[in-house]
């Protein structure tokens, strides 16, 4: 075992874990105030998405009772909380970047522990890799 790159390793856990730490108030802060709010394209519909791509918010223009297509108006609710739910995502994404390092960071997003600690176990310097 390569004890300089076990190391070097180590220190760079140890400055992530900082970084982490020191920003980790401020961090909690701005993800409860992600919110995302998306209009449709016909302007019909407005929704709001909170941090989690939970749903907080929906309003109806009055002119959608002109049109009564359910299908539609279906249709177009769901396409409205599929861009209000991706747009809080990046939003969300954005925040975490810095705290994450990249080759961890997709596993973070999806909430793949296996896939995090895989991550972690390859990084390490050896000849007994699993």
């Amino acid at each position: 075992m390569d004890v300089q790159a076990l190391r070097a390793r180590a220190d760079e856990l140890m400055a992530q874990f900082e970084r982490m730490r020191s920003g980790v108030g401020d961090l909690q802060q701005q993800l409860k105030t992600v919110a995302a709010t998306v209009t449709s394209d016909d302007g019909l519909v407005s929704v709001t998405v909170g941090p989690r791509g939970q749903v907080t918010k929906v309003e109806f223009d009055p002119r959608i009772y002109r049109r009564p297509n359910s299908k539609e108006l279906s249709a177009t609710v769901t396409e409205t909380i599929r861009r209000a739910t991706e747009q809080a995502m990046a939003d969300v994404e954005r925040l975490l970047r810095p705290y994450v390092p990249d080759s961890q960071f997709q596993a973070y997003i999806d909430h793949d522990l296996d896939g995090i600690f895989r991550q972690l176990d390859s990084d390490l310097p050896g000849e007994d890799k699993r």
